[in-house]
């Protein structure tokens, strides 16, 4: 299943400029940064250990700068943002979920640096609501260091503790907590509430109390990060 998509044009290796426009996007952000926030960080994690280091330093007041919405002299990390696409090679990003797994599928040629470009001139263009969440996201992308796989997804959606959230958990963390601790879902329990039902669930998840040794680390840590986002909310 298709949950976010980017298409990032740029020049070809043999072409003289260098230049990058963005094509089809589908990055949906609410709840914020939503799984296009994903995406974006996920790209920039993805390019970020190929780009040069004076490129990765310009990125940072590059991102400032999109997020204030400022207007943005050209070129960027050598590179020309234009809208015009023709005569450019297309890279195209997805995430996609197969039940409770989240993927990043990346296809395309294109230089670190028009991979990077795109990600952060298509978060700059998300609706300021949203855009200091979303830039969150493409910032910790920046920071990892690793291969592309659940670790990454983890790393991104600030999930803390064993298993990469579901989907669901990424589109709606509210109601998947919920869930998790039992709630119905759009319920208000008080806090009170939501600290005896995580009580009680890692009573019984945990080995010691009769709870499957397989998968418990990761059911632990996915009742402690309901807690979390429900007493945080």
């Amino acid at each position: 299943m298709l949950l976010a998509e980017l298409e990032i044009w740029h020049s070809r290796p043999i072409a003289p400029t260098r230049r990058v426009a963005l094509g089809r996007a589908v990055l949906p952000v609410e709840p914020a940064p939503g799984f296009g926030g994903l995406l974006l960080g996920g790209i920039v994690a993805a390019h970020m250990g190929e780009l040069e280091e004076d490129l990765a330093a310009e990125l940072g007041h590059l991102l400032n700068d999109l997020e204030a919405g400022r207007r943005l002299p050209q070129p960027r990390l050598r590179h020309r943002f234009q809208l015009d696409r023709h005569g450019l090679a297309r890279s195209r990003h997805r995430l996609v979920g197969e039940g409770d797994v989240l993927t990043f599928e990346f296809e395309g040629e294109g230089s670190p640096a028009s991979q990077v470009l795109g990600a952060a001139y298509a978060a700059g263009q998300v609706d300021a609501a949203e855009r200091r969440i979303v830039m969150a996201v493409v910032r910790r992308g920046t920071r990892w260091h690793g291969e592309v796989g659940p670790e990454l997804i983890r790393y991104l959606s600030g999930t803390r503790g064993g298993s990469a959230r579901a989907a669901r958990a990424f589109a709606d963390p509210g109601r998947w907590a919920l869930l998790v601790l039992g709630f119905d879902a759009g319920s208000a329990p008080a806090r009170a509430d939501v600290q005896r039902r995580f009580r009680s669930l890692l009573r019984d998840a945990h080995p010691d109390h009769g709870g499957a040794r397989d998968g418990a680390a990761d059911r632990i840590a996915d009742l402690a990060e309901a807690r979390r986002i429900l007493l945080s909310a």
